[in-house]
Parts: structure tokens; sequence; C-alpha cells
């Protein structure tokens, strides 16, 4: 059975995308069938698989505004992927006037859910109407989180708005998991708000935490994912027990989690 998951946060530079794609190469690497989809028109998903956003004569935004099969745009690298051009910056305005505008790629990735074990949606940094489109399509909700109190805080707004898509177009959407990410172990401020991030959230906290490294800059150069840039690497491996503990997870479904809370007062953690 396919399982949808959406990578979102409404703010930027949490390793959304990097999460997303790695994630992806280490569930191939359990001999998983993978897509991902570039939702983000910045096109940082498709870039990381050596794909020009700038080429593309057929991209996401002509299955979402055009209707045409997501079939026509996959393409083959570490993972199969639907990429992303600049264009999908006007999607938001071209589908406003659409009936069932919000379930554009829902009715798309109908035809090939069947054909992959998971369908990894990496989102923009916003809750506008793309990430919209990947929350309603998704059956649950990756959220990565920078080991930065503010960063925190943003939590909230993101459970508002999958309540909204709980009410009215998905009933079933959940928080998979939150994933601390870009965590600097030297600092005392990081440590404390994986502290938070545990205190607040419990076990939606995934166990593995994604570390600060150059890696993660220097794989996108090369044009793929940081596991087939250094397979032997710490990046690597924390990507690869993301993806068992994203397993494990799913045999156990999470029971017992619930809503999100507010992040408490900062002061009372020091």
């Amino acid at each position: 059975m396919t399982k949808v998951l959406a990578f979102a946060n409404q703010k930027g530079g949490v390793a959304k995308t990097t999460s997303t794609l790695n994630i992806g190469v280490a569930l191939r690497e359990l001999h998983r069938r993978v897509l991902v989809v570039d939702m983000d028109p910045q096109g940082n998903l498709s870039m990381c698989q050596g794909i020009n956003p700038d080429n593309l004569t057929k991209s996401v935004f002509d299955v979402l505004v055009h209707r045409m099969p997501i079939e026509n745009v996959i393409q083959r690298r570490e993972v199969d992927i639907a990429p992303a051009s600049i264009d999908l910056a006007g999607a938001e305005l071209a589908l406003s006037s659409a009936i069932g505008r919000e379930r554009a790629l829902e009715k798309a990735l109908m035809t090939v859910r069947g054909d992959y074990d998971f369908i990894l949606i990496d989102t923009p940094p916003s809750l506008g109407l793309l990430t919209i489109n990947a929350l309603t399509a998704a059956d649950g909700v990756v959220v990565p989180v920078q080991c930065e109190y503010l960063s925190l805080r943003g939590l909230a707004q993101l459970e508002r708005t999958l309540e909204m898509i709980r009410e009215n177009l998905n009933p079933g959407v959940r928080i998979m998991g939150i994933l601390p990410t870009m965590f600097d172990a030297r600092t005392i401020h990081g440590r404390e708000a994986i502290e938070i991030l545990k205190e607040s959230f419990g076990e939606r906290v995934f166990s593995t935490v994604v570390r600060k490294t150059i890696k993660f800059a220097e794989a996108p150069v090369k044009g793929c994912s940081v596991i087939a840039y250094e397979p032997e690497g710490a990046a690597a491996e924390t990507y690869r027990n993301l993806a068992k503990e994203l397993l494990n997870g799913e045999s156990s479904e999470h029971e017992g989690r619930g809503s999100l809370e507010p992040v408490p007062a900062y002061g009372t953690h020091i």
C-alpha cells in the first residue's frame, strides 16, 4: 500500500529538500519503490538530482495546471522524480479559479500510487495553495525543524493549517514525525532546543537527529544525494537510520499521537 508523505514547514532553510531526497534514496536502498515530487518553484529538489529547472519542457506545473499525466514528467534518477520549474510559481494564480484546486495533486497521483511504496513531496516554505495540495494528497506529514527556538514556535501554525485540512479536505492526514535538523551539539542552544522538542512533543520526535555538516551543501553541487556523494559518511548513515525509523513507525502507526501543543516559553527550560 502506497504511503504519501509531505515534508512541510512554512519556515525555509530547515532541510526539507535535503530530507525529502535523502530519506527517499535511503528507502530505495531498502528496496522500496520511491517517487519524489518537487512542489517548490525554486526547484531545489530537482537540482539535487542534476535536473536544470530552466531547461524543462514539462514539469509539475503542467501536471497541476494543464492536467498532464504525471507519468509524462517523471524522470529516473537515484529515485524517480517529478521535477519542478519556475513556472510553478504561477500555479497558485492559475489554479485560483479552478474547481477542486486543492485536490489537483491528489488526483494526479492516483494513476501512479500503485507503482510506488512511498511518494515523498517536497513543499515550498509557505502554507499557500501548493503546500495545501501536498497536505491534501498526503497520508502523513514529516516536519523538519531546525534546532533553534524560533523555529519551534512555527509548529503551532502548521498544526492549525493541518486542522483546517482535516476538517475540510483530508480527514486522515497526521503528523508522522518531527525531524530535528541542523543540530550543532557544540552549542547549549542546540541541546536545549532538542530538549524542548522532546518535552513538548514526546514520541512524535524522531530519535535520529540530523547534524550540521558541509556535506549537505556539497552534494547538490554534484547533482546527487549525500548518500551517493559520501556513502560511508555520517550524514548518509543518519538518513539511513531515519528511513529505518520511518519504516518502524509505519509498523507501529505511532499510537497515541495527538495534536501539537504550543511550544512552552523558552525561559522555563533554562
